[in-house]
């Protein structure tokens, strides 16, 4: 029996699936097998009939959602007219990853390993269930997991036990080669022409929006900067509703950029073109000729946390015997507890570990830039204006990623770092976006009540939704908002006011921090009770939560619970069961992040 061909397939929408795809594909090139790795999206499904052994490697988004990149795969392997029998030749596996904090945990893999195994695939081993909460991370269920598959693999084709393995601490060949060209004229900036043709603008091409207005809106005094950024849409061709979202690519920091290269001997004005080694296409971000300054400040994550598989590449290239020690260490199974030390908790990010292993730095190759550092991801961001009230704009909210942790320099999140730092008053600012459904969906009925919970910047999008459901005649509309004090976060409060004085909201306020005793929106919502059962059950009222994952949705729910058994009488099984069942029927919604 012939060696088999593995392919690695994934559906990620943070990085972290195609990392862990990534690591599957290097572990299969070490042992000298031929290897394809792609999204799942790039790939033609039908063909997967013709396979012998594939790894599918998903992550679960949002509440139990595909990745943006597998959305098409997921449509067309749950088609009614697939034969039973049509998988009957694959061998595969499932690994996925997800978050226990969320009700659906690795709704994706559970339900593609129950539909491949409809389809008459054998699977090889139980489905992996990686959970981003346990104190190892993904890792204490992705490692052991892999072990056991590639013993599987091994026991059904004994022959590959005949083939010296690569060792590990020797760097395999790199994804893409770099050309350096010279005296080339500086490139027009493509980033921010706009489209001759009306397209509607995606993430492949993306709408340059011009930054109005970036403003605080907590009080100087408080500890957290939010703002309310405005961008003009003119031209673009975007249509968004109530409860969609707006994606972006951030920027690294100009002090960050700079910085890398000097550690690497980099010339930030410098160009290049790269050429695949293999038949990797060349990342489509990526202008052909591209200058090192883009390349960093836009598309290398320089400043994410690393994840372990730099780690494992960083010791293949490393000839410090002191700074290899420790990066094997970090990249190896039983060093994982010292790497979260080192790495998650403090949360270190690439670019100051490349500054702890300076002989390791100076010895990196441009080569492997791209193997080495992951793609900058887009962020996502509940829209929290309608077109209705402001025409050919888009407005959002957003809290500024700001925190200490054993590291001297306080954390940052890249995003709203960035987006911060840009000042439409000294000079015109471009910021390339394009729109998304979101998850929330509201009634189209005119007399349909919404009851919505959204703390802190989780009112974003239910400023849209009123906006929206107002200028449409919609007043059924209660809403809990929740924030430290009525002077310092009570985002959007005259706008609250406005409605209330023309009888288009009921407005409920939990100042947690304005009193002795905290209050939250859950016990808002406890003491509406009688108002929320009559809404929900009388009247066919839709009930939504946006906001922090953290305790309040689950609080919230809790809440919601306790009314229904108080004002309804039922116990707590049938308060339980009405809301599941509201839940199943899209009139209780929920648009958390953690």
């Amino acid at each position: 029996m012939s060696n088999p061909s593995l392919l690695v397939l994934y559906g990620s929408q943070t990085g972290t699936a195609q990392d862990t795809a990534q690591r599957i594909a290097r572990q299969a090139q070490r042992r000298r097998l031929q290897v394809q790795l792609l999204p799942l999206d790039h790939y033609n499904v039908a063909n997967l009939i013709s396979e012998s052994l594939v790894v599918f490697v998903c992550a679960t988004t949002g509440q139990g959602e595909p990745p943006d990149n597998m959305k098409n795969f997921w449509r067309f392997i749950f088609r009614k007219s697939l034969p039973v029998g049509s998988l009957c030749r694959l061998d595969c596996a499932i690994l996925g990853l997800g978050d226990s904090s969320y009700p659906k945990f690795n709704f994706m893999a559970k339900k593609l390993h129950k539909r491949v195994m409809q389809l008459g695939a054998t699977v090889l081993l139980p489905v992996g269930l990686a959970d981003d909460q346990h104190d190892l991370g993904a890792d204490a269920v992705i490692d052991p997991w892999l072990k056991s598959f590639w013993d599987k693999v091994f026991a059904m084709h004994p022959s590959l036990s005949e083939v010296t393995p690569l060792k590990e601490d020797e760097p395999l060949p790199p994804k893409f080669t770099f050309h350096f060209l010279e005296d080339v004229k500086e490139q027009t900036e493509d980033r921010l022409k706009i489209p001759s043709e009306q397209t509607i603008p995606s993430q492949s091409h993306p709408f340059p929006a011009r930054l109005l207005s970036n403003k605080r809106v907590t009080d100087q005094s408080h500890f957290q900067d939010v703002r309310h950024i405005d961008f003009d849409i003119s031209g673009s061709n975007i249509q968004f509703a109530a409860g969609d979202v707006v994606m972006m690519y951030p920027r690294n920091a100009a002090e960050d950029v700079q910085q890398f290269c000097q550690m690497l001997g980099l010339d930030p004005e410098a160009t290049f073109t790269i050429r695949p080694t293999d038949n990797t296409a060349v990342p489509a971000r990526l202008p052909q000729p591209c200058n090192v300054r883009h390349l960093v400040e836009s598309y290398l994550d320089i400043a994410a946390v690393p994840r372990r598989s730099f780690f494992e590449l960083l010791s293949t290239f490393s000839t410090n015997e002191l700074e290899q020690e420790k990066l094997v260490e970090f990249s190896s199974a039983a060093g994982q507890d010292e790497l979260h030390g080192y790495c998650n908790r403090p949360r270190r990010t690439a670019l100051e570990v490349l500054a702890d292993f300076p002989h390791t730095t100076a010895e990196l190759k441009v080569d492997y830039l791209l193997d080495l550092f992951p793609e900058i991801q887009p962020r996502s961001f509940s829209i929290a204006s309608s077109l209705l009230a402001h025409p050919h704009r888009l407005q959002i909210l957003i809290a500024v990623v700001r925190y200490k942790t054993k590291m001297f320099k306080p954390r940052r999140g890249l995003c709203s770092s960035w987006l911060a730092s840009l000042d439409p008053t000294q000079g015109e600012v471009y910021v390339p976006l394009w729109v998304k459904k979101g998850s929330l969906k509201f009634p189209t009925q005119k007399d349909t009540p919404v009851i919505m919970v959204g703390p802190g910047t989780g009112v974003a999008p239910f400023r849209s939704a009123l906006q929206e459901r107002t200028a449409e005649g919609k007043t059924a509309n209660v809403l809990f908002f929740g924030c430290r004090s009525e002077t310092k976060d009570f985002y959007f409060s005259s706008e609250w006011e406005d409605m209330m004085k023309a009888g288009q909201l009921k407005l409920f306020t939990a100042f947690s921090r304005d009193q002795e005793e905290k209050v939250y929106v859950q016990q808002r919502v406890r003491e509406n009770s009688e108002l929320l059962w009559d809404l929900i059950t009388n009247k066919g009222g839709c009930f939504y939560i946006a906001g922090n994952a953290k305790q309040m949705p689950a609080s919230v729910r809790d809440a919601l619970k306790e009314g229904f058994q108080q004002e309804g009488g039922t116990s707590a099984e049938e308060a339980e069961q009405m809301l599941e069942a509201m839940e199943r029927t899209g009139r209780l919604q929920s648009e958390t992040w953690s």
